[in-house]
């Protein structure tokens, strides 16, 4: 009992701090994936038994390892099988015969030189009665492999799905999935016969296997589609049949001589892709598989690492050996062979990094090869390390080579001529506007095309949704999946445009993405469409009720362009505006948005409203708004009201004025309650206290100008006094 105890201590531990870690690394920009084994490795040796051996004896005592070993292969089992399940047909249509040249030479070209590598490593690092044939074999292996869920969710993150370079590396890492596991099967065979000859009995009946499954199997596969499409819904009784298909699939492969995995993979890569049925099993199997049991084999995997062992200068070279031979292979096999097929440059190197993606199938597969003893705990090591660098580097080398910026330029789908097609030339002024849910933010985009149309300068309104994926390895992250999810959100946001009136909605293009991080992809977007203006509506913080904290606050805090958040009191009407004015450049940006609204709408009404502390001398502000409002058409300056009270509130008085107006517009000033603080927290009185409803403005650069062009011939500039 006691050991059944600290078996559950040890995994408490383990999914806390898996998570933790992983939340981590996902916090720059890196794959859930490498935190969680970098948390498997800090519970190991190499860091936790290294800084409290006692301690990490007492809770990993070596009684309780089989118990870990037993959970975390059930977990590979079912994540196989999940990987089979995904393995989607579709990823095989695209540049079929470019990929599977591409990828075939990914795989020979770091196969070849892993197995060279071999030779100097052989004697130096391999376990006694480990013949060179399976050492070479499992080495070349581990050179080769992509690991396709992690490939799949950059891709995905990248909104990479619709691009030329996105569906050449999904088919080439489909491809180089089936024959790099053809491979470690060879392997697996040849380390526990032996010798070649003696793996072929081995060989023969995986085949065989793999027939049955392709045939039989399958068609009695296709009647379980039949069933569920007849039923509606995936049962518990029909479920539990396919777990146990798993798990008798499993024990097969095993039997044969191979390993559990495969058995598992080969059913889930025979089940018939009905798109329904793969998303209610996938559903219901990930969550325990990927937060339960596989964080567990990260665990075990971290107990069996030993970065101690590298404790010579010449081991710590040889491991930079292995980390050479396993990139310069991947990416030159990878560049070459895509060359060769008439791709660019810089798609040919972008595919290149892709394919150095490692991840979690690199340690599968080194796990099996220090479960046989074809390889040493010294070896593994280094190749853990490998693994973990291979994947970290994927990201911001691709970032690097393929910008987003050129990813718009890439766009093979439809959505490229409604997205990414607009000539920035012919629509100079554009407002993006993130929509967290379209059903209820109606009034936030009926401001934005208020703002952003007239007749005398062509502008946009770019209704953006960001689609946040949570896990690493979740079905959401698969393209299909991705693809789907995109198309059912833009869907609701074409709804939401039609309630817009007629006359409006061929100006307003939403854009919907795929998003790790909504506050840092929107400020990307907005660069790089050239956006001058962001309007965001306010949500409540789950930890906290500050109106402006949050991703508002991220937004507000991080956009490369100025900022308005929307605190919206339900009024439909947008006829009287209010702006309080104290002269700082957040309130410029206030005013002058009141002014291209005023512009807009000849029925709208703006009350300028300066309140001056008792006391104090009026300062010479009102001169230089009248000077600007003299400047402004009859027909405009007519319908603005500049009024001066003392009031030892100031926001009380903004409160009061609120009271007979539609909308108030308020800069981010400590006058108005609304300042960013030396904490980085904002306080938001104003925000809650309004009467009407609130246009908070942030400005960014004072370069920017929302005037310009709108009334070219008697504004070029907008008010500019400071304090």
């Amino acid at each position: 009992m006691h050991t059944v105890i600290l078996v559950l201590v040890e995994v408490l531990i383990v999914i806390g701090l898996s998570r933790l870690v992983g939340l981590g690394f996902k916090s720059i920009k890196q794959p859930l994936v490498i935190g969680e084994i970098v948390a498997g490795i800090m519970l190991g040796p190499s860091l936790f038994g290294l800084l409290a051996p006692d301690v990490a004896t007492t809770l990993f005592p070596p009684e309780t390892l089989p118990f870990l070993n037993v959970l975390s292969q059930i977990g590979l089992i079912f994540f196989m099988f999940l990987i089979g399940l995904e393995l989607n047909p579709k990823y095989l249509s695209g540049q079929l015969e470019v990929a599977v040249l591409t990828s075939h030479v990914s795989i020979l070209v770091p196969f070849s030189l892993g197995t060279l590598l071999a030779l100097l490593l052989y004697p130096l690092v391999s376990n006694a009665g480990v013949s060179f044939t399976a050492f070479a074999l499992f080495l070349g292996a581990a050179m080769s492999i992509t690991a396709f869920p992690v490939l799949a969710r950059i891709i995905t993150e990248n909104n990479l799905q619709g691009t030329r370079l996105g569906t050449l590396a999904l088919t080439c890492a489909a491809v180089d999935d089936v024959t790099a596991w053809c491979l470690l099967a060879v392997a697996i065979a040849v380390a526990r016969t032996g010798n070649i000859i003696g793996a072929f009995p081995t060989i023969i009946e995986s085949a065989v296997y793999i027939g049955f499954m392709l045939t039989v199997g399958r068609w009695f596969l296709k009647r379980l589609v039949v069933h569920y499409r007849r039923a509606g819904r995936l049962s518990q009784f029909v479920l539990a049949g396919i777990y146990v298909a798993v798990v008798a699939s499993a024990l097969i492969t095993e039997l044969i001589g191979i390993h559990l995995i495969f058995g598992a993979f080969l059913l889930g890569a025979a089940m018939p892709k009905d798109a329904d049925l793969v998303r209610e099993l996938a559903i219901k199997t990930e969550d325990f598989v990927l937060i339960f049991l596989l964080p567990v084999f990260f665990a075990y995997s971290g107990l069996r690492t030993q970065i101690g062992l590298l404790n010579r200068p010449e081991l710590w070279l040889l491991c930079a050996a292995v980390l050479l031979v396993a990139i310069a292979g991947k990416y030159i096999g990878t560049y070459t062979a895509a060359r060769v097929s008439g791709i660019n440059k810089r798609e040919a190197s972008a595919l290149g990094w892709l394919m150095n993606t490692r991840g979690l199938t690199e340690l599968i597969v080194l796990n099996i090869g220090l479960e046989l003893g074809v390889i040493s705990p010294l070896l593994f090591t280094m190749l853990v390390i490998m693994a973990l660098v291979t994947t970290f580097m994927t990201s911001p080398l691709l970032e690097w080579t393929y910008p987003k910026k050129l990813i718009k330029l890439d766009v093979v789908e439809a959505e490229a001529e409604t997205e990414t097609s607009l000539d920035i030339t012919a629509y100079p002024y554009r407002i993006l506007v993130p929509v967290a849910n379209p059903s209820t933010q109606k009034g936030l985009l009926q401001l934005a095309v208020a703002i952003a149309l007239n007749y005398r300068q062509p502008a946009i309104v770019n209704p953006l949704s960001l689609i946040e994926l949570e896990e690493d390895y979740g079905f959401e992250s698969t393209p299909t999946e991705a693809n789907r999810l995109i198309a059912q959100r833009r869907q609701k946001l074409e709804e939401l445009i039609s309630t817009l009136e007629p006359a409006t909605q061929s100006f307003v293009h939403p854009i919907v993405r795929i998003s790790s991080n909504v506050a840092r992809e929107t400020a990307q977007i907005a660069k790089n469409e050239s956006a001058d203006l962001i309007i965001v509506g306010w949500h409540r913080p789950a930890f906290s009720n500050n109106r402006l904290g949050g991703r508002v606050g991220q937004i507000l805090g991080t956009a490369p362009v100025d900022v308005a958040v929307f605190v919206d009191k339900g009024g439909e009407r947008l006829e009287s505006i209010l702006v309080p004015y104290s002269a700082n450049i957040h309130d410029d940006l206030a005013l002058t948005l009141a002014l291209r609204l005023l512009i807009n709408r000849d029925t709208c009404t703006l009350q300028i409203l300066q309140v001056i502390p008792q006391q104090h001398i009026q300062d010479e502000l009102s001169y230089e708004l009248h000077a600007m409002i003299e400047q402004l058409p009859q027909s405009v300056s007519d319908r603005i009201q500049i009024t001066i009270i003392q009031a030892p509130e100031p926001i009380q008085a903004v409160v009061a004025a609120s009271e007979t107006v539609d909308l108030t517009i308020a800069g981010t000033s400590r006058a108005w309650g609304i300042e960013r603080q030396t904490l980085g927290r904002y306080t938001d009185e104003l925000a809650i206290q309004c009467r009407s409803s609130l246009l908070i403005t942030r400005r960014y650069s004072q370069l920017a100008s929302h005037l310009t062009s709108v009334l070219p011939e008697v504004i070029h500039q907008e008010p500019t006094v400071r304090n």
